[in-house]
Order: C-alpha cells, then structure tokens, then sequence
C-alpha cells in the first residue's frame, strides 16, 4: 500500500505488554577480546602506531567499549599501541577500576585528571606519563575523542574534541603536530566504525536497557492526571538504580521555564502540551502529545491536532519501520520520509533515525543522499522530530535493530528470554497495530509503534486501517 493512502484511527487497543525487573546481561569476555581485535586492525589498517582514546563521564563510550567502565566524575585516558599492549591513564579515584578492567593493561597515574584541590602526588608531566605507556618522538598517533567532524574543511582529521593540555602533550610527545591525527571514526564512523555493529552479546545487553526505558515510559504515562506535578511522574521514569544516558524529561506545559531542565513542582493542566522521556545504555523512549481525552478538550488553536500532526506523523513512523531492512542506503531510508513528511512542511531538522550504544546517539548513516547501507547488527532509535508552529509535539522514540537470519539464531539460541520478548513485541506491532516490519527487524523497546495522541485516554492509540 502508497504510504500516502494508509488510513490510520484512534481505537481502543490494549496496552503493549512490559517487561519489569529482568536481569541485566554481561557482555562476554569473548566479544570484549574481539572489540579490542576490531580496534587493534583499525589501527594497522590506517598506520598509526598508537591511538588515545578519551574520555569523562558524559563523553565514555568509545572508551568503555574496550574497558568495560567510564571514570565517572574524572578524565582518563586508554592507550593502545600497535604491538597490542594497553595503559590505562587514571586520576586519583579510578586508579582502583583499572584491575577489573575488561580487557586488562598497565595502571598510570596522572594527578591532574583528578577533582579541584586533590593532591598531586607524582604529579609528573603529562608527556612523561604518555611516554611510561610505550609513546615516542615520530609515532603516528591516533587521538579519539567523541565527535565526528563532518565539515567539509580539508583539515578535519586534525580537528580535536579533547582537552588542550592532553591535546599539547600527545603533540609534545609525537614531535610534530601533523604526526597527531582525530581517529573518532575508528570507532564510531557510521561508515565502517568498530562500534556500528553488534553481536548478539552486545543486543541482548542494550535491549535491557531499551527495555526499561520503555517500560518506565509506559508505567509513567499510565500516571498523567491533571493535579500532579512533574516530579511524581518522573518518579516513575527512574527504576532499577540504572544512570540515564540522556536527562530525564517529565514537562507539562512549557518546558525550560525559569531555564529549568528537569522535573520540577509544576502541576499537570488539562489541555497541557506534555513530554515524557528517558534513556539507558541500549535505548531511549520518548513521547509527546496533549494532555487532554478526546478532541474537543483540545485548546481551540490546535484543535485539528489529531489530524493535522498526529497521524502525518505517525504515518511517518510506520513508513519508517516498514521501509527498514540491511541493503538500504541512509539515503534511501531518508528520502522515505521525505517523501511522507516533507522537511519543507514539518521543519524535522535532525537525522530521522540514528544508531545507539551505550550513548543515545552514537552517530547516523541516514541523511540526504547517503550512500552507506545499512547492515544487520545496528541498532536504531526512531527520532523523526516535526515541529509545526503553533503545535505541540508528538513523538513516539523508541529503538530497534537489524538482525540477520544468523543474528537471530544466536539470539534464539543464547538468550532464549531476550528472543521471547522481541517476538512477543513483533507480534503486538503486526497483530494489534497492522504493521508488518522485515524479519530482519527486531524489536528492543515495548512501545515501538504505540501512540496516544490524547494522554488521558488510556486506552486509545492510532491503529492502522487494513
């Protein structure tokens, strides 16, 4: 069917069924190896004799992906020579993570990471702690910090997103600044990146916390009623202890009032425009709609919402999911929505889908004209954002991934529970909602392809008409 001809309504339907309290997986020690395999045949591939890998505790995954752990509130830096041989750079209050590392190194200290006022014992320079991990004048080093410069600028391999004073002592230490090139990509190039793609170990550990985000988000909208405040919803946001990759939103009416980002003591109004999200390592969930039950509780500028944004969008959401399949370029997956949702009309602005790890947004192969397929072993979240003036959002964030005939046989075969709830998501999506993704299509979040447009109706959502 022309997506264009697709008739969608609000009915009742039951809820999408929630998985709470499932155990956490533990990446393998197998795939860790292979991780450090990938990262170390990148490294000869582009002739680098090292590569430093950054990170703090927003900007971690590319060094967790080889270490198994962030230096929470400190700097640190991992080291990978050529040879194989891995250093871990830490502050004062990490040196102890180093020893449960999962791929194991040497320990180096270095004060200077440290917080405001610690003590700076063996306080050695910077360049001296670099050379302790095997570094010298005229190596070719790789700097890794957490973006990709995609400007169109002919220098952006030395472009850097680390701190000056690591920045100075890497190029001290090479000898010549040009030997000092930006190596992101190695891990996160949407193009041929290590971190792109994942392994059935790598799944079953992100779809935990797809998972939870997902069924927090269900347990959070089920709790919208005028007279409560945004904290006593964000309160159901939170579950299991879990950090969240992304900050929490529960924002009724008009956000960032008083510049203010989180859930705060302002009460729910009928006719609110509302937003609810959360994210964990694997997964993000987002919803936005009114807080209203039908359409004539609608404030009288956004009375045709339902019509005039609602299902435009939602039409755009199963165009998506019913488009995506390994061998479709980003290009083409873009041009899907371009052709459902013009950007000229609905003023998206941002990749409609991006992949995830253990960041909310790890990077994107879809844009405009891109030539990059897609391949079985990334993981995407929804994320197409209109934005019609005078309205209110709708959003319906929610991740999936790509799973070849192989992938999902390891899957089926090593995480028989993990395959149990993605085929009981699948069956929701094709047998309550009427949409039908490619088998190579799995499903990590609960609510993938489930709106209310109208937050105090439990029980409707827009259906799909046969």
């Amino acid at each position: 069917m022309n997506p264009s001809e697709a008739r969608f309504e609000l009915i009742a339907v039951p809820a999408p069924k929630t998985f709470p309290n499932v155990k956490t997986p533990v990446i393998s020690d197998e795939v860790m190896t292979q991780r450090l395999k990938k990262i170390l045949n990148a490294l000869h591939q582009h002739k680098l004799d090292a590569v430093i890998i950054y990170a703090d505790k927003e900007h971690g995954g590319n060094f967790e992906y080889l270490a198994g752990f962030i230096p929470r509130f400190e700097e640190a830096l991992l080291i990978l020579t050529a040879d194989g041989q891995l250093s871990y750079v830490m502050g004062n209050e990490n040196l102890k993570l180093v020893p449960h590392a999962r791929n194991s190194g040497k320990c180096l200290h270095a004060p200077a990471f440290s917080l405001p006022n610690q003590p700076m014992d063996n306080d050695a320079p910077l360049s001296d702690v670099l050379a302790q991990a095997g570094l010298k004048n005229g190596n070719q080093i790789g700097v890794v910090g957490w973006k990709l410069f995609t400007s169109k600028l002919s220098d952006t391999q030395y472009q850097f997103d680390v701190p000056a004073f690591i920045l100075e002592a890497i190029i001290e230490t090479a000898g010549d600044r040009k030997k000092v090139v930006n190596a992101t990509s190695l891990f996160i190039s949407p193009a041929d990146g290590a971190r792109r793609l994942n392994t059935a170990s790598e799944i079953a550990f992100y779809e935990f916390g797809a998972n939870l985000a997902s069924t927090n988000v269900m347990a959070a909208l089920d709790q919208i009623e005028p007279g409560k405040t945004e904290k006593q919803i964000g309160h159901w946001l939170s579950a299991d202890g879990q950090p969240g990759n992304v900050v929490m939103i529960a924002a009724t009416g008009e956000r960032f009032a008083d510049a203010c980002l989180y859930p705060s003591d302002k009460q729910i109004q009928r006719g609110d425009k509302f937003s609810l999200t959360v994210g964990f390592k694997g997964g993000l969930t987002s919803r936005a709609a009114y807080v209203v039950a039908d359409e004539n509780e609608l404030p009288p500028a956004v009375a045709d919402y339902l019509s005039a944004l609602a299902i435009p969008y939602y039409r755009a959401v199963t165009s998506w999911l019913e488009t995506l399949r390994p061998g479709l370029t980003g290009g083409e997956l873009y041009q899907t929505i371009e052709n459902v949702m013009p950007k000229e009309k609905w003023h998206w602005h941002l990749n409609p889908g991006h992949l995830v790890a253990d960041e909310e947004w790890l990077c994107s192969p879809v844009s405009a004209d891109s030539a990059i397929k897609l391949e079985s072993g990334m993981i995407f979240q929804i994320d197409i954002i209109p934005s019609l003036p005078g309205y209110g959002g709708c959003s319906i964030e929610d991740t999936v991934a790509l799973a070849d005939a192989t992938l999902r046989k390891e899957l089926q075969s090593h995480f028989p529970e993990v395959w149990q709830r993605m085929e009981t998501r699948k069956a929701y999506l094709h047998d309550v909602l009427n949409i039908t993704v490619s088998e190579d299509v799995i499903l990590l979040s609960n609510t993938v392809g489930y709106l209310r447009p109208f937050l105090l109706d439990k029980h409707r959502a827009l259906v799909r008409q046969p």
